[in-house]
């Protein structure tokens, strides 16, 4: 029996003009769009659509993001396409967390919108992230071990394809040593600061008590986390593995590894871009993996899964 993964990209995949016409063709989404502009405070709206510089700054791209996944999850719901198991990649986990009924939208949008204001603020002078290929997981561990000053893996996202982030000269560092460690290429990337890196725990430590006063409720679909790659059985473990995810490793290709093991053969990215299904590729082509990013997406997936009778 077909098994079904709904995941949710994170920040990096923002561009304006995302969800303009899931906003135009359903009133479900209108209304999710209405419920994160109430509960930050911001023409979110205004914000995806119409081409701005904030979209691309922290504070303002993760409400932005969560508010089109979970648009687009509504209007999904709304055809009764359902899932098995939700996951998504760092600020995406936040969309998991509404597909899995933990967490009601109006408390993810507030708790997304001071998360990003969090992290903005929490940026260290001197941060940096870098991609590198072609490297064996253990080694770049390893090798980040080795180095004088904060260098971590902020990023598993597929077999050839992990990031690491920390302190500049200790980032640029390791990069020479993964080099000449076997690394294909090590890629500066273009980021305002050194993200799911223990210079931010004290972002962590703030979001905490930004969840202290949300309400959770039981699951009704199953969530993986990315600071573990498993399931999380309770609630009670979901305000600190939050809170633990903004200064740790995101373990996007073991939390894939771990559905794939439990019989998941079909995936469905919802959400700007295509960056998840890239990943999924590279960790096991022989999935079904489909993409919701606009409206004839939408059709086309929901159809089909209609047509399987897999909802």
């Amino acid at each position: 029996m077909r098994k079904t993964a709904f995941i949710f990209p994170g920040q990096g995949a923002q561009y304006a003009g995302m969800g303009q016409d899931f906003y135009k063709s359903f009133s479900v989404c209108r209304q999710v769009f209405d419920i994160a502009s109430e509960a930050s405070g911001l023409d979110i709206a205004k914000l995806c659509f119409e081409e701005n510089e904030q979209l691309n700054q922290t504070e303002y791209t993760q409400i932005c993001m969560l508010a089109v996944e979970a648009a687009i999850l509504k209007a999904v719901e709304q055809q009764g396409v359902a899932s098995d198991v939700n996951a998504g990649l760092s600020l995406g986990e936040y969309g998991a967390l509404a597909a899995s009924g933990a967490m009601e939208l109006d408390d993810a949008f507030r708790v997304v919108r001071r998360r990003g204001i969090l992290m903005q603020e929490a940026v260290p002078s001197g941060g940096a992230m870098a991609a590198v290929l072609a490297l064996d997981a253990a080694v770049i561990e390893e090798v980040c071990q080795g180095i004088n000053g904060i260098v971590s893996i902020a990023n598993y996202n597929c077999p050839g394809q992990i990031v690491i982030t920390g302190e500049e000269e200790a980032v640029e560092a390791a990069c020479r040593e993964l080099k000449a460690a076997g690394a294909k290429r090590t890629v500066r990337l273009k980021v305002s600061g050194p993200f799911h890196s223990p210079m931010l725990a004290g972002a962590g430590e703030k979001l905490g008590e930004v969840l202290a006063g949300v309400k959770l409720k039981e699951f009704a679909t199953p969530y993986i986390t990315n600071v573990t790659a498993d399931y999380v059985t309770s609630t009670e473990e979901i305000k600190a593995l939050l809170c633990r995810q903004v200064a740790s490793g995101v373990r996007w290709q073991q939390s894939m590894e771990r559905m794939l093991a439990d019989g998941v053969d079909t995936f469905i990215e919802i959400g700007p871009g295509k960056t998840l299904s890239g990943f999924m590729r590279k960790i096991n082509r022989d999935v079904k993996m489909m993409n919701i990013e606009n409206v004839a997406d939408f059709e086309k997936v929901t159809a089909a899964m209609k047509g399987e009778g897999a909802c």
